[in-house]
């Protein structure tokens, strides 16, 4: 496999030991960096690591220290922090099987690829994987990588498995604080009935290929307008993307649910039909 393992050990159910190798499972996509430049000069910004009071040092005489009270740190070399034991280094041990939908979406973190890291690992992965596809269930356990340990969940994936670090519970906010003030009324029916057809309008299969970053393209095309007006200023007019201010009564709600209907909500994805059950949501609309 060309690419290099993000990290390789061992996921241990009770007595059995499986050998696995894990790599990421998402890249970078195409993005605008941007550097700050000095405009007297054009030549770009640098950075020194500095001392006040010294000046400017040599990265080999930088350590890094906790601060445990206000001024004195506790200094520590990198080989002392990588010398920390801790089993989860080398050792997934699943210590708890949930339903998936038992996970809430807010604890997911990051996903990454799952194999046996040799022949002989093989078997007891594929049993691993298809008891957890059997059952429905997904795997718990802690693992320690790049300096922090993380709670994994474990899932099989065509036929290798994906493990995801999720989220300690201090690290969610509680939706709670951001959706107290919405209020806790019942839609209208009709207006109800109007959304739901214009769903099934919309509604279907996911293709992750059809959608990119505009913004990105945007950018890019800023860039080259910029370049051809030879450093002239361009500003374009947003004030048709800002979105209106003030409360739209239901009447307004009805009539542009209505429109969008007609009109079968804009221009539609490739391939997104109403499923033909929702007609008679339609025919009542």
């Amino acid at each position: 496999m060309a690419a290099r393992a993000y990290w390789q050990g061992q996921i241990r159910l009770a007595l059995v030991s499986i050998p696995v190798e894990i790599y990421s499972a998402t890249k970078s996509g195409a993005q605008i960096s941007f550097k700050q430049i000095h405009e007297p000069t054009g030549k770009p910004i640098h950075y020194e690591k500095v001392v006040t009071g010294v000046g400017p040092v040599d990265t080999d005489e930088i350590m890094k220290g906790f601060e445990f009270e206000k001024g004195n740190y506790v200094l520590l070399e990198q080989d002392e922090i990588d010398a920390v034991k801790l089993e989860s280094k080398k050792t997934l041990e699943l210590t708890q099987f949930v339903d998936a939908d038992e996970i809430d979406v807010l604890y997911y973190e990051k996903p990454y690829f799952v194999v046996p890291a040799d022949d002989l690992a093989e078997e007891a992965f594929i049993v691993l994987r298809e008891a957890l596809r059997r059952t429905k269930k997904v795997g718990l356990g802690q693992l320690a990588m790049r300096g922090r340990e993380y709670v994994v969940s474990l899932k099989p994936c065509g036929r290798g498995m994906v493990l995801e670090t999720l989220r300690y519970a201090d690290e969610v906010n509680k939706a709670q604080g951001y959706f107290r003030d919405i209020p806790d009324g019942k839609p209208d029916d009709d207006l109800l009935d109007l959304a739901e057809t214009l769903i099934a309008k919309k509604s279907g299969p996911f293709h992750p290929q059809e959608f990119h970053d505009r913004y990105v393209d945007a950018l890019k095309d800023l860039v080259e307008r910029k370049r051809k007006a030879k450093g002239g200023k361009i500003i374009e007019d947003a004030e048709g993307d800002a979105p209106k201010k003030g409360g739209s009564n239901v009447v307004d709600l009805m009539a542009a649910l209505k429109k969008s209907v007609e009109k079968g909500g804009g221009a539609a994805a490739p391939a997104k039909k109403a499923p033909a059950r929702k007609a008679p949501a339609k025919k009542r609309a």
